[in-house]
């Protein structure tokens, strides 16, 4: 059996559906399942058992012997939650229980961390875990990702095989429950068809010019791909980037939108929102070595074929992955 805990959310359901491409069909879905929304996204999905979220430990001490391997993609995932006593339950003490419980029954775990924790980037995005500790995440959110990974690794007893995540901007199907914290390919998708134009933020940092803002844009097609890699590899632990490795623009990405919905290029700028200015990244980039370098070949989407692929095959068609 395989455990996927947030297995209703965008990347869980997809990691699961790419699970069950593989006949990996004994899956242990692990989330709170009270959306009915965002339960749409594992219907027809070959599912051993649903557990919730607050119950997973007690079954795990009652299954554990069956449990060949565990996916903690599940996260309290809003950027504007300020409640740091929520976060930190659901996202850094729940990861810390779900390691602990790896370590006494020999169970391997990936576990999602987030580009989150690399705030503005002053020390870069190279996934070295000597400069964890230095990160500086923006806000509550981005410190409850930081803060696991940075207890994971002074911990002297460990799953014997353990990764952790830090996934940049990913989209594609599956995130229709997400609201406004789904993609911005998502967004302007819906605002595309609904007004035949879109608005980007204007640059407020003479660096940039208007939608030159980037994004390490990452396909979650992509992203699931590096789960299965790793649930094959089981060694080489550790935290890794998990983007495209390719800034692409704001622009870029809006353009591609247009293409894929063949509607003619409408786009203009509004100010950035004054509370969100002096925290806003114009740059993110992942640094994919590490990954690469014990062995993860697969060659990622490029912005342009991950937008056309999930617009015309998902988006237009309301269908999930």
């Amino acid at each position: 059996m395989i455990a996927v805990t947030g297995a209703a959310g965008f990347i869980g359901s997809c990691l699961i559906s790419r699970l069950n491409y593989d006949n990996f069909n004994a899956i242990i879905a692990v989330d709170n399942f009270s959306n009915s929304k965002k339960n749409l996204n594992l219907e027809g999905k070959k599912i051993l058992e649903r557990v919730e979220s607050d119950v997973f430990f007690s079954w795990l001490d009652d299954n554990y012997e069956e449990v060949e391997f565990i996916f903690h993609i599940g996260a309290t995932t809003d950027t504007a939650e300020f409640d740091k006593e929520l976060l930190w339950k659901t996202n850094t003490g729940y990861t810390m229980e779900i390691w602990k419980k790896c370590i006494n029954y020999q169970i391997p775990m990936v576990y999602a961390s987030s580009a989150a924790t690399y705030g503005l980037g002053e020390l870069g995005y190279l996934d070295d875990e000597n400069a964890i500790s230095e990160l500086k995440p923006l806000n509550p959110y981005g410190e409850s990702k930081n803060e696991f990974d940075k207890w994971a690794l002074k911990q002297n007893k460990t799953p014997f095989f353990w990764a952790g995540l830090k996934f940049f901007n990913v989209y594609g199907p599956n995130e229709y429950h997400k609201g406004r914290m789904a993609s911005v390919i998502m967004h302007a998708y819906h605002q595309i068809k609904e007004t035949g134009a879109m608005k980007l933020f204007r640059s407020h940092n003479p660096s940039f010019k208007d939608g030159e803002q980037m994004r390490d844009f990452v396909y979650v097609k992509d992203v699931v791909e590096v789960c299965i890699f790793l649930m094959h590899h089981r060694k080489d632990s550790g935290i890794y980037n998990v983007g495209s490795g390719k800034a692409r623009s704001f622009l870029d990405l809006v353009k591609a939108t247009f293409k894929a919905l063949n509607i003619p290029e409408n786009i203009s700028y509004i100010d950035t929102p004054e509370d969100i200015r002096d925290k806003y990244q114009y740059f993110t980039e992942a640094k994919m070595d590490k990954l690469r370098s014990i062995g993860f070949n697969y060659e990622f989407h490029s912005l342009e074929r991950g937008v056309e692929d999930y617009v015309k095959e998902y988006l237009i068609e309301n269908k999930y992955y």
